[in-house]
């Protein structure tokens, strides 16, 4: 008996230090991999890599991960000549695929969601146009035209889409023409405008996107999402 118990206590130290390896090697990992992360293209501020399942050892034996979690902050890319900023970016990785001795990452699928503020939105539109939420699932475009000598400013509610999976539109609804020839076509040329979303993880793509107080929430999905390498 009082062998057994001896055997009981070793085992659970043993089991314990397993344990303990373990979570010390993923968090040596996660660290690695948050300085390895890059995308093709763009700049990116900083990024936060989670690595889940247990345990994490035995995972990086078969050179195969359940799951990898990852936000990037401030990815920065330049569509039509203008900086565009996706404020942060949450992906789930599914299936990561370990290669080139470690140093590059694939997933077979993930999924996730990015954000543009308003702030950065607006940055990426024309110069005298300013972007805000305007309730109900649309954005509130104010510009400002000359027009017979005249510095007319003009706020308009308009409709956000992807174009091509690649490319958010904002499009207003109504524009006030206020019976002044030319005039909606003005307004339109400041408000209405196009803007590709790049910087994005090679693999991921656009899915939806929907207006929101806090900015523009863009679901993306993909698969053979390449993270590094």
């Amino acid at each position: 008996m009082r062998a057994l118990r001896t055997t009981l206590v070793v085992l659970v130290i043993l089991a314990g230090v397993f344990v303990a390896v373990d979570r010390v090697a993923v968090y040596v990992a996660e660290s690695q991999a948050e300085d390895r992360v890059k995308v093709d293209g763009a700049r990116i501020g900083s990024t936060d890599v989670s690595i889940k399942g247990f345990p994490f050892l035995t995972q990086l034996a078969g050179s195969e991960l359940d799951e990898v979690d990852v936000e990037i902050t401030g990815i920065e890319t330049t569509a039509a000549g203008r900086t565009l900023r996706i404020s942060t970016m949450n992906a789930e990785l599914h299936r990561v695929r370990l290669t080139d001795g470690f140093s590059g990452a694939t997933a077979a699928h993930a999924t996730g969601t990015a954000v543009i503020s308003y702030e950065d939105l607006t940055k990426a539109a024309s110069d005298g146009v300013a972007v805000e939420y305007g309730g109900k699932g649309k954005v509130k475009v104010t510009g400002t035209v000359d027009i017979l000598g005249r510095t007319l400013s003009r706020s308009v509610l308009s409709s956000v889409t992807l174009v091509g999976g690649h490319t958010v539109r904002v499009h207003a609804d109504k524009v006030p023409g206020e019976g002044i020839p030319g005039l909606e076509g003005l307004i339109r040329e400041k408000t209405d405008f196009e803007r590709e979303v790049g910087g994005l993880p090679n693999g991921l793509k656009l899915e939806k996107i929907q207006p929101t107080a806090d900015g523009l929430e863009i679901s993306v999905t993909g698969t053979d999402v390449r993270l590094a390498g």
